[in-house]
């Protein structure tokens, strides 16, 4: 079937008395015309031999970058980009859904579908009873959820943590899950005390010039941080995301300070340190006028 053929002419289907579609059919005919597309691009016959030969395993990483998109257009507050990169997004999810129908798993309907129950699934106080739950309330119950969920497929506590995730948001996740059975340590002070333990240890293996327990003890450190960083209600990956752009924002100064000053190449460090402090000093003036 040609999805892009399946719709009638919008004044079949509560179109405007002027002919213009209603936002309804605007939507399904642009989802539509997408899946249609998707399925050409696939089709062996004249399809795109670029598409035609992609797998779920080539595409995952182009799935996780254009999600990664999003989230960078959002940070930047640009509209304009955001519309861009969703669509971007979608075309993924449209993508796995085609191959998958390939391969006779499902297609893109069935993923809608079943979206659409587990979300009423999840939100009962919405689609089944009406409460007056805080955001708190509904976040517990929602978690209740999915717990519920994960026990019928006798799953492990950890399981459904996705291997994809990014390293830092993956180990904020498993030590949120862990703690939900007490498996936590009682306060960000004692994180902070294992924090230490960690750097410890981390210079014991360079003092032995151990590269393997080098590594090992610089991802233990890095993993007491994103469990610091879940005590004290922050964000680990943003956070970082956070610094990364300060720093970008800061090399810029030292870079433009540099240029104007006819320079090029290796610096002394003292003078690249004079001016990194200077980028410091600029931030927070700018800061501060915010």
């Amino acid at each position: 079937m040609n999805p892009g053929n399946s719709l009638k002419p919008a004044e079949d289907q509560g179109g405007m008395p002027d002919g213009t579609a209603s936002s309804d059919v605007r939507t399904a005919r642009a989802l539509a015309d997408l899946l249609a597309l998707m399925a050409k691009l696939r089709d062996p016959d004249g399809g795109c031999p670029w598409d035609l030969e992609q797998t779920f395993a080539t595409i995952a990483p182009y799935t996780i970058e254009e999600a990664y998109e999003v989230a960078d257009a959002i940070q930047r507050g640009a509209m304009g980009d955001l519309k861009e990169e969703l669509g971007d997004l979608l075309f993924q999810v449209v993508f796995h859904a085609r191959m998958a129908e390939e391969a006779g798993h499902f297609d893109f309907t069935e993923v809608a579908e079943a979206l659409t129950a587990k979300m009423k699934r999840r939100h009962p106080h919405v689609f089944v009873i009406s409460d007056s739950r805080t955001a708190a309330e509904q976040t517990r119950a929602w978690e209740e959820q999915k717990a519920e969920e994960r026990a019928a497929k006798q799953a492990g506590l950890l399981d459904d943590v996705p291997l994809a995730l990014p390293a830092l948001v993956r180990a904020e996740k498993l030590t949120k899950r862990a703690a939900r059975i007490g498996f936590d340590w009682p306060d960000a002070e004692a994180v902070l005390e294992k924090l230490e333990e960690e750097l410890g240890e981390i210079a014991a293996a360079r003092a032995a010039n151990d590269k393997a327990a080098i590594a090992e003890e610089i991802g233990d450190a890095l993993f007491v941080m994103a469990n610091l960083a879940r005590k004290l209600d922050v964000d680990p990956e943003e956070a970082l995301r956070q610094a990364n752009a300060k720093f970008v924002r800061r090399f810029a100064h030292i870079e433009r300070r540099l240029r104007e000053a006819g320079k090029e190449g290796r610096q002394p460090l003292d003078a690249l340190e004079a001016l990194w402090l200077d980028a410091k000093r600029a931030d927070k003036a700018r800061a501060g006028e915010r």
